[in-house]
């Protein structure tokens, strides 16, 4: 039976609950228990896979086909634990569940409610998986105070009254500002942050107070005081240098004691810190420094390409670099010679997105990279654009295209190298797909098979050929094209079991240059850093040294 810790946020949002969330599951491991981490956000929509990049961040993809918050991005990324379906739910999903079931008479006539009914839908929901870990971590979005957030914070509440005593507890993570005028932190927000918490029934067992400067001992006994916890429950949160330094701060500041003085388990294990050591000491210790340009199109986010970020981060620790990261707007290639901007760069990645602008500009930049032996890892979108570039400019197809933009346009202006994804065997089942069926949950998503060809570069870089990886897109290379572009030196080498569906490209004669139709950064962990991003940052290693 699992013990549950409910994570809130106050007086702001963005403070961290995802990061913390994500250390606490981390330093609960070290320590020899199992974990899981789950997300639980207000929002409407079922789920963020139709959000916009810039509202919302990457969509990050579990195994088992879930489109998530990125914030389970870091759950696994600290946990190495897989994240699936049952580790995030909406609003929009909970209500629409529950009005699936009012249609089908599953209530028996009676009137729908939030209390009982959706309030019940989401206890059953946190309650999934109950018996297969020592700590269930739940995270609530957005912040305590929030009217969409409410049914979330009345189904913690009562969950915790239908589980045993001791069984739950609850951490809140607030801000301290400094007032540079006075020179001094202020609790005051904190204070009224768990008033409004304790007025809808919650109670924090613990206080995570993030700060840009040191917590005097003043306040935090002030802080325990007035809000009725612990002195030593109440948590310091500084900024980092990096957010892998997160697990030995907290553990530092006492995260990980605090917890298991709450829930009264004496004496606790002392944890193995090892692995979390080294990563800081990789991360802060580095031997040298490569330049990457990320050509994308929601550039002006780096959130949008979260995964991305810290996969290039994890390549860099494991071969003792600090990979320096710039994030360039494909448009601007649209307007200008590459060359200008790629120039001086050791290696080039060009990352997945949807719908036609940008796109050739990162066909530029995929040209740039291959015609001047630049190391390249073309994601998803960044791989069809890598074929689009050599059916034009090596195969000599000059119209070669996306249906997708033609799609957009309403007209025929391409010849389509790159189709729409009609079908696909997931399983034992055929997916079918239309072109104007709903946007939401139709994509090819989740981990599918794929077979490498044997003495391949991508073959050697897992060192296997066979391989899972996650899927999240519409649109597929044709394999009509196969042959016209492996005489010009562009080999599938990596395809799907049944042989249909090409998974990998790459460029015979060329130092690095891989396109890839899936998602590897998903998989990547700063322990455990994805077989495609370290050896890609091994290639802009040797290329800096030819520079």
């Amino acid at each position: 039976m699992a013990r549950y810790i409910f994570i809130t946020g106050g007086v702001v949002s963005s403070l961290g609950k995802g990061l913390a969330s994500a250390a606490l599951g981390a330093l609960l491991q070290a320590r020899g228990y199992s974990v899981r981490l789950r997300k639980l956000d207000p929002y409407l929509n079922v789920d963020p896979g139709t959000m916009s990049p810039f509202e919302h961040g990457e969509v990050f993809v579990t195994d088992d086909g879930a489109e998530t918050d990125l914030d389970l991005g870091h759950y696994e990324r600290f946990t190495g634990v897989a994240a699936r379906q049952t580790d995030s739910i909406s609003s929009g999903r909970v209500y629409t569940t529950v009005l699936e079931k009012e249609r089908r008479g599953d209530y028996l006539g009676k009137t729908i409610q939030v209390i009982p009914h959706v309030t019940n839908e989401i206890k059953d929901f946190i309650n999934i998986g109950d018996d297969e870990v020592d700590f269930m971590l739940c995270e609530i979005g957005g912040t305590v105070g929030d009217i969409e957030g409410l049914p979330f914070f009345e189904s913690i509440r009562q969950f915790s009254q239908d589980k045993e005593r001791n069984q739950c507890i609850f951490m809140h993570l607030t801000l301290l500002p400094y007032l540079k005028a006075s020179g001094e932190l202020k609790t005051k927000p904190t204070q009224h942050s768990v008033k409004e918490l304790r007025s809808i029934g919650i109670a924090p067992d613990i206080l995570v107070c993030r700060s840009e400067t040191e917590i005097p001992e003043k306040e935090r006994a002030k802080l325990a005081l007035f809000c009725n916890v612990r002195p030593d429950s109440v948590i310091p949160a500084y900024d980092l240098k990096t957010i892998y330094d997160a697990p030995l701060a907290y553990h530092e500041a006492g995260m990980d004691q605090a917890v298991l003085d709450a829930f009264n388990i004496s004496p606790a294990p002392q944890p193995d810190l090892s692995t979390w050591k080294d990563v800081s000491d990789r991360i802060h210790h580095p031997d040298g420094e490569v330049k990457v340009a990320v050509v994308g199109k929601y550039t002006q986010l780096e959130d949008a390409y979260k995964s991305i970020s810290e996969a290039l981060t994890h390549g860099g620790m494991f071969n003792r670099v600090k990979v320096r990261t710039e994030w360039i707007d494909a448009e601007i290639f649209e307007r200008e010679d590459p060359a200008a901007h790629l120039t001086g760069y050791d290696a080039i990645l060009v990352p997945g997105g949807f719908g036609e602008r940008g796109t050739e500009g990162k066909i530029k930049a995929a040209q740039f990279a291959r015609e001047h032996k630049v190391p390249y890892l073309g994601i998803c979108l960044g791989m069809q654009m890598a074929v689009i570039e050599a059916a034009r400019n090596l195969a000599g197809i000059d119209t070669a295209g996306s249906e997708e933009f033609d799609h957009e346009a309403g007209a025929k202006r391409f010849e389509p190298v790159v189709y729409h994804l009609k079908e696909w065997v997931e399983g034992n089942r055929t997916v079918e797909r239309a072109v104007n069926d709903d946007k939401g949950g139709t994509m090819r998503l989740g981990a599918y098979n794929a077979t490498l060809v044997e003495g391949s570069k991508v073959a050697e870089v897992y060192g296997t050929t066979a391989i899972s990886e996650r899927h999240r897109h519409r649109y597929e290379v044709d394999t009509k094209y196969r042959d016209q572009l492996e005489k010009q030196g562009l080999i599938f080498s990596g395809m799907s079991p049944d042989g249909k569906l090409p998974e990998i490209v790459e460029v015979k004669d060329h130092p690095w240059y891989i396109g890839v139709q899936y998602h590897p950064e998903l998989k990547s962990k700063p322990f455990a850093p994805h077989p495609l991003f370290r050896d890609f940052v091994k290639a802009a290693v040797e290329q800096s040294r030819l520079v």
